[in-house]
């Protein structure tokens, strides 16, 4: 029997996430996302049908030329107005007892210390149930929202996201030694000082002090998303990643994408199995084919080519749009790199241009058919190396719905997807262990400020030691 595949509801606190224009559905509840018992409601659906999670995508700013109007965002709720997930998760947390809570933030719109802190309030409320997607930013609007002129470099940013983590990863690791909470009311010590360290980072953009102020969690660390398939992005979710959100044409596609990142694992000192990679697609489920494809001409019916061109918009390196008849080879810019490198892999029979970004949105990443053609489908997918689904929907809560109550039977049936919950935290449920094993990079701060600096001063002198030790062993 296969391994059951891995499924994440792919969900935003928005009206118009992926599928645009389908909020005008008379079934679409997404326009109530304001309510959070729409949220509540579906997160106790998706448990009760063992989804593993709610994977919650999220932006900092608009889509498109920071300079120009704004209006069709506006118009078609394209992301605008948006709600932070990170809250939202607290709410979730308290009325869910085993779905994965995973959040969006970006690397410029959290200080890594204030952003620690609130994950591991999460992953205490939560029992161990929280993941964060690491991503760097697409949009110049976003960027200016957190002071920085435009979108930082593409390979920049993931230079900053590398020690965005590090500064996180030695908070969650290494400040607290194992057994430093103790609760001790006889002797009057509710922690041990001894155990717990500050850790005296500081790199090209941060400077902290810690130590971390919360106690360890039930993980530690958030189980690790990442959605970057540039080259960039592969790089860095082979050093850091436990899960690879990827959107690819087709399992070939997808295939290859997953051989090269687990090549790239592997180099890092890392084993294969180490990521598991969640393809995104949506669904359109009949009882017949016949069914299916004229349910998929209803939802065509709704479509925003407008909202689809408007989120797929590409800017050059100076922050204006590209026309969408731009062919992708004359195209240099700081955002959508890993798309652009998908659609020129999925069109082989002419130059692929900037529109058929939205294009491919809107079709090559949907599912028609049967349960039973669809459960033939996503083996295809996990044949290619997938281990987890991101449902996309194109209504809340109907598309979900409809999915629970057609399609997991029959992949339980399969054995392709699970029946019940396994134990534990999140990270235990995906990987049979609780915490981050010993491979990953965030497992070398583990004691490695227990016997560290008791100062800025020391940790000055020490770094400027290991520096000129470098430099000596390079002459």
């Amino acid at each position: 029997m296969p391994q059951p595949l891995h499924f994440n509801a792919f969900v935003m606190n928005t009206t118009s996430h992926i599928h645009h224009g389908q909020w005008r559905r008379p079934d679409a509840g997404q326009t109530e996302f304001n309510d959070v018992d729409t949220w509540i409601g579906l997160a106790q659906t998706l448990e009760a049908a063992k989804f593993d999670g709610m994977f919650f995508a999220d932006v900092t700013g608009l889509y498109g030329d920071a300079d120009a109007d704004f209006d069709v965002y506006v118009r078609e709720g394209l992301q605008i107005p948006s709600n932070d997930p990170t809250v939202l998760l607290g709410a979730l947390a308290v009325k869910t007892r085993n779905i994965g809570l995973a959040l969006t933030s970006n690397v410029a719109q959290n200080h890594p210390f204030n952003f620690a802190r609130q994950v591991s309030t999460l992953d205490h409320i939560s029992g161990g149930r929280i993941a964060w997607n690491i991503v760097t930013g697409v949009q110049d609007n976003g960027a200016r929202n957190f002071g920085l002129d435009q979108l930082t470099d593409h390979a920049e940013r993931y230079e900053w996201a590398q020690e965005y983590v590090d500064v996180a990863y030695k908070l969650w690791e290494g400040s607290w030694d194992e057994g430093a909470l103790l609760k001790d009311k006889e002797r009057g010590i509710f922690s041990d000082p001894s155990k717990i360290h500050k850790i005296y980072h500081e790199g090209k953009r941060y400077r902290v002090e810690g130590p971390h102020l919360p106690s360890p969690s039930a993980q530690r660390t958030p189980v690790l998303y990442q959605a970057g398939s540039s080259a960039s992005g592969r790089a860095f979710a082979a050093r850091n990643a436990e899960a690879v959100f990827i959107i690819s044409a087709n399992p070939d596609v997808a295939a290859l994408q997953i051989a090269d990142t687990r090549r790239q694992a592997v180099e890092a000192g890392r084993n294969p199995e180490d990521i598991k990679f969640f393809q995104g697609l949506s669904f359109i489920i009949g009882e017949t084919e016949e069914e299916a494809l004229a349910k998929a001409r209803e939802y065509d019916q709704y479509v925003s080519v407008d909202g689809y061109l408007a989120h797929a918009a590409i800017v050059d390196k100076t922050g204006r749009v590209y026309p969408a008849d731009t062919p992708l080879s004359e195209v240099d810019t700081n955002t959508m790199k890993g798309f652009q490198e998908w659609v020129s892999k999925a069109i082989t029979d002419r130059e692929p241009v900037v529109g058929d970004l939205a294009r491919l949105q809107a079709q090559n990443t949907r599912v028609v058919g049967t349960p039973e053609q669809i459960a033939d489908e996503l083996e295809k997918w996990q044949a290619a190396g997938v281990d987890g689904i991101n449902v996309i929907n194109w209504v809340i809560p109907g598309s979900f719905e409809e999915f629970a109550d057609k399609v997991m039977p029959v992949l339980r049936e399969r054995g392709v997807a699970q029946s019940e919950y396994a134990e534990g935290p999140l990270r235990q449920k995906l990987f049979g262990a609780a915490r981050l094993n010993d491979r990953h990079p965030a497992a070398r701060y583990r004691g490695a400020f227990a016997s560290g600096p008791g100062s800025w001063a020391e940790a000055d002198a020490a770094r400027a030691a290991q520096e000129a030790g470098a430099v000596s062993a390079g002459a």
